[in-house]
């Protein structure tokens, strides 16, 4: 992606603006669609379906009882972190029976944000493994629920018995500025970790 070619306003030319993919993970009901909504600085594209009857016995909806959609495909969002770095943000389906489309969803990424509910820890486990399986750089974000007990990020990372170098953090997906928090977070860590990689 360029800018124009005419300068900016103070003089100086404009640079080349760097592009890059970060992916919003976690179990269902976790924050993902709101996430990207809440950041993204263009219209979200999402590929919501109604939670119907026929979820029953396929989908384990009994943590998210007031739910009515869900994301079969992803999310998709745009944020410009500085004039030369534009993030696009892809949210994964969080239900077990759309995890074929993970593998997809990650080509490119440079990092992810796994959202976790503490309410229901368990269904974070699958994305912490999915991208350590896969050597992909992630942080964990704590999404804070009005009505959610709260603990300490150290006591997430025991539970989820993740490394020292992993960063948890908390964030309130429903916040933009907290939000931007998170992924400035994950490029930062992201960007460590490429560098600090042999060769």
């Amino acid at each position: 992606m360029v800018y124009g070619h005419s300068d900016r306003a103070d003089g100086k030319p404009r640079r080349r603006a760097a592009s890059t993919k970060i992916v919003i993970s976690g179990g269902f009901g976790a924050g993902k669609t709101t996430f990207v909504g809440s950041v993204s600085e263009i219209m979200p594209l999402r590929t919501e379906a109604l939670v119907t009857n026929v979820s029953e016995g396929v989908d384990i909806l009994d943590g998210t009882p007031d739910k009515r959609t869900t994301t079969v495909a992803m999310d998709f969002g745009r944020i410009t972190l500085d004039e030369d770095l534009v993030l696009y943000l892809f949210g994964t389906p969080g239900q077990r029976r759309f995890w074929f489309m993970w593998d997809d969803l990650v080509r490119g990424a440079i990092g992810a944000i796994v959202l976790v509910d503490i309410r229901r820890l368990q269904d974070s486990f699958a994305a912490v493994d999915f991208f350590e399986a896969r050597n992909l750089p992630f942080i964990v974000a704590v999404n804070e629920f009005d009505d959610a007990p709260r603990h300490p990020t150290q006591a997430v990372r025991k539970a989820l018995a993740l490394p020292d170098h992993i960063p948890v953090i908390t964030v309130d997906a429903r916040d933009r500025n907290s939000a931007k928090a998170a992924l400035i977070a994950i490029t930062e860590y992201s960007l460590s970790s490429l560098t600090a990689l042999p060769g």
